[in-house]
């Protein structure tokens, strides 16, 4: 047919007939053909913030250029293209995505590659390519004036904007700050405290150490010689990293980096992944970590969004389960902006949380006020599904840096709280030195060290399910039966051991619902589904002998951390636990 149309058009002039041949191509394929833009049409499609940018900075200027379509002619082409994801992507990310993905399928069309053609004609206009972007469909690059309307005027690209840039905003130091108060008091040393603030000290006792769980961290690099990520006994385990930023593989300081570019990310990693018993334990100190080079510390601009989008990307593409970062985007952003749906990083957030991922992000430190109407929030902490971590002092209240929210369409931001001030971590400056920070940076990765030791011990919570469990079981929320109407606490201080304790029998509903809605038994009316209360089989031991092996054998799990455990959650630890522990020979439900 094709041919027959290239026939009938003969004589009639190359320009003419190539165009009606690609309009009923456009036709048969089910497209509508790219129409010739008007230099009018092409500048419109160049953010106003792009061209202020260029005009005022009189240089080439980081953009973002965002696509109409992934270069695929058809729908049976775009279920081809998702049909490779399923072969060829990486199997822990598919699994993970099994388990807790919330949007349709394993696969759509945000996960299709960016069409080549479309990325080397934006080369070709001479602009430089940084970043790509599959999620938002998009490339950033360097371009000038002149380049960025040649970009504009192609026909499959759909906008140009800037890419946001973000400032940290340190808090003020707080009196004391400075390094770590004398350690030896016990395992934990230096981080006890601010790990039993949220109670994740009796998760671990639990076994929930984040093991087999995967972190990765949006940073500004990662010295990792101190002492406590090479304990001989429990070296860190890196996945892999990435530097964003000079695009090679290397997140530790190198030659021509600014000084004390690996500072902040450092203390971060030690905040998490710290491991030198009785001196500084991390929150999550048996995960496993994706390090993300994103932030540049040489400007008075410190991150840049295309970037933090890349790492995002990169953590979920290698079946990264937890995501923690502390920037807050409000270049050329309004509060009108921070409404969950508009703002770059927000946008590349839904899209992980969608796939499964928990999204762990700070608040910031522009401080707050009593007023429920004004905010002091930036992106991405305002998109649906992140935990957006608050910081409070060692007693509990808030931190006088802690930003409120909500964001623009009302929703509760910040939601969840730990330690900000005085935060124990290593020394990034001192291979066998400990220190403290303060800030939101600094709460928010003892939140994603608590998330990572949940998802080992409820590996099937989906994101909102997780959400749930920390929120409802959250100081201020169990002592007012809601969140802070001022948006400044949020649910409260989070506690690690309650959320998990509340879904005995790992289903993602709370057990009082469990019971009230007749999913689960309680015949002893104690507010235990009855499943969770016999721990061992009611019946003979396989060998059909009751015999002293048995006895210690169900003791065992009792005496492997040293600690006894509170099993039927009532706050006390006492017979009752055992004879549960012991269920072959204790009282079991009918």
């Amino acid at each position: 047919m094709l041919a027959d149309v290239s026939r009938d058009l003969k004589g009639r002039g190359r320009v003419v007939a190539a165009l009606a041949v690609t309009i009923i191509v456009a036709l048969l394929v089910g497209q509508r053909a790219p129409q010739p833009r008007t230099p009018d049409d092409s500048q419109a499609r160049i953010h106003p913030a792009l061209n202020a940018r260029l005009q005022a900075e009189g240089a080439p200027v980081k953009a973002w250029v965002f696509f109409a379509d992934k270069g695929l002619a058809s729908e049976r082409e775009y279920a081809e293209a998702i049909q490779r994801l399923h072969e060829t992507y990486d199997r822990r990310a598919i699994e993970r995505r099994r388990l807790r993905r919330t949007a349709p399928g394993l696969f759509d069309r945000r996960d299709i590659p960016v069409a080549d053609d479309h990325v080397q004609a934006v080369a070709s206009t001479g602009a430089e390519l940084h970043i790509t972007s599959r999620w938002l469909n998009a490339v950033s690059a360097w371009v000038t004036g002149e380049q960025a309307r040649a970009i504009a005027a192609l026909p499959f690209v759909k906008s140009i904007e800037p890419v946001r840039r973000a400032r940290r905003i340190e808090p003020p130091t707080p009196e004391g700050d400075g390094p770590a108060a004398p350690l030896g008091r016990g395992f934990y040393g230096a981080a006890e405290e601010q790990l039993e603030q949220i109670n994740l000290i009796a998760l671990h006792n639990d076994g929930a150490t984040g093991e087999g769980v995967i972190i990765g961290i949006l940073d500004t690099g990662f010295e990792r010689t101190h002492e406590a990520f090479n304990h001989p006994d429990h070296p860190l385990e890196i996945v892999d990293e990435y530097d964003f930023i000079d695009n090679d593989d290397n997140t530790a300081e190198e030659p021509g980096d600014p000084d004390y570019q690996y500072w902040h990310g450092t203390l971060i990693l030690g905040t998490l992944g710290a491991y030198m018993p009785n001196e500084l334990v991390g929150a999550a100190y048996d995960a496993s970590f994706i390090l993300c080079k994103t932030e540049d510390t040489s400007g008075e601009y410190q991150g840049e969004e295309d970037n933090y989008v890349a790492g995002l990307e990169f953590i979920e593409s290698l079946g990264g389960d937890v995501s923690t970062s502390s920037l807050s985007y409000h270049d050329w952003y309004t509060q009108d902006d921070y409404d969950g749906e508009t703002a770059v990083t927000t946008i590349a957030v839904n899209a992980a949380t969608e796939n499964g991922m928990y999204c762990c992000t700070a608040a910031s430190n522009q401080g707050h006020d009593n007023n429920p109407n004004t905010s002091h929030l930036g992106a991405p902490a305002d998109a649906f599904q992140v935990l957006t971590c608050g910081a409070v002092e060692s007693t509990g209240e808030i931190a006088g840096f802690s930003s409120d929210g909500p964001t623009a369409d009302g929703r509760v931001k910040p939601e969840v709280l730990a330690r900000g001030v005085s935060t124990h971590t290593v020394n990034p400056g001192d291979d066998d030195g400990y220190d403290t920070a303060s800030g939101t940076s600094l709460s928010t990765p003892l939140v994603a060290g608590a998330v990572a030791c949940i998802a080992q011990a409820q590996s099937t919570w989906t994101v909102d399910q997780l959400r749930d469990f920390l929120f409802f079981t959250a100081d201020y929320y169990l002592a007012n039966g809601t969140y802070d109407p001022l948006y400044i606490y949020g649910y409260g201080v989070i506690d690690a051991w309650g959320a998990v304790a509340q879904d005995c029998n790992h289903n993602g509903a709370f057990d009082d619902e469990d019971i009230d809605n007749g999913t689960s038994e309680d015949v002893n009316d104690n507010g235990i589904p009855d499943e969770c209360e016999c721990l061992a089989d009611c019946a003979d031991p396989p060998d059909g002998v009751v015999n002293t092996e048995d006895l210690l054998a169900l003791l065992g799990d009792w005496g492997q951390s040293g600690t006894p455990r509170d099993i039927n959650f009532d706050g006390i630890v006492n017979t009752s636990d055992l004879l549960i522990l012991l269920g072959a020979w204790g009282p079991c439900p009918e």
